[in-house]
């Protein structure tokens, strides 16, 4: 891997991210009338990150819900999740979405694939059941590398009314996690949405973060092409390609529904 590219990604004035997306959510408050802000809070780094923002400008105005299927949820995420309501001090409600996704199971067919969306619609579900009843604003933890390949669950975990750190990469929320003091055990741990059992991200997609940000930062930000992303990163072509293959096969994920009479192509 290029280490120059590792390093262009990571380093970065993390004091001024946050103090920009701070200002962001004090304005987002502002503009949409709103009382506040929710968000899910998973135990991981990215709802973590979210959580430690709001601790700092708007701990009076945030609400966490940590919402765990105890049938798949290591009870340590619970526990990560718990820990850092202590630290934050955020106002917080633990729910076990299990009976409410057993629930489901009661009328449809099984399939392990869409039960495990299924929890993350569920958890998008509950978040704005309090965003209505508190007219607050639901706050989405996809981070730039999760959006641009994808990888979340559409009107699941990719719901939201703002998302702020949709611009950064895993390896910038990292960064800006040590700049928050989110605990090292966190920022260290395997990212995963735990949709199922031993759900590890990097497991699922074959490849590192460090690989797949390298790759979306040569194409998307240095607008590379695949063979000369290959080439400055010294990577297969076809990792490459795997990559952008994920962002093209997600486009309507990050697209507004499709209308007949509006297809240009």
């Amino acid at each position: 891997m290029n280490q120059k590219i590792l390093d262009e990604i990571i380093n970065q004035d993390y004091a001024a991210i946050t103090d920009t997306i701070e200002k962001f959510l004090i304005k987002q408050i502002e503009k949409n009338k709103a009382n506040g802000l929710i968000l899910g809070l998973s135990g991981g780094i990215d709802s973590a990150v979210l959580a430690y923002i709001c601790k700092r400008a708007l701990k009076e105005k945030t609400l966490a819900l940590i919402m765990p299927d105890t049938q798949v949820t290591p009870s340590i995420e619970t526990e990560d999740a718990m820990k850092m309501i202590a630290f934050t001090g955020l106002e917080y409600k633990l729910i076990d979405i299990k009976p409410i996704v057993n629930e489901y199971l009661h009328y449809l067919e099984p399939n392990e694939w869409a039960r495990g969306n299924l929890r993350a619609r569920v958890r998008a579900n509950i978040l704005y059941y309090y965003a209505n009843a508190k007219n607050y604003l639901v706050l989405g933890s996809s981070d730039k590398s999760e959006h641009l390949i994808g990888y979340f669950t559409k009107y699941g975990d990719g719901a939201s009314d703002v998302a702020p750190i949709i611009s950064l990469y895993k390896l910038q929320v990292r960064g800006i996690a040590k700049f928050l003091g989110v605990p090292q055990n966190v920022i260290d741990k395997k990212s995963s949405p735990h949709l199922w059992k031993e759900h590890i991200a990097e497991k699922e997609l074959g490849m590192s973060y460090e690989d797949i940000d390298s790759i979306l930062y040569c194409i998307f930000d240095k607008k590379l092409s695949v063979e000369k992303t290959a080439e400055t990163l010294q990577i297969e072509k076809q990792i490459v390609e795997k990559v952008y293959q994920f962002h093209l096969n997600s486009a309507h994920k990050r697209e507004t529904q499709q209308k007949p009479f509006e297809d240009k192509q």
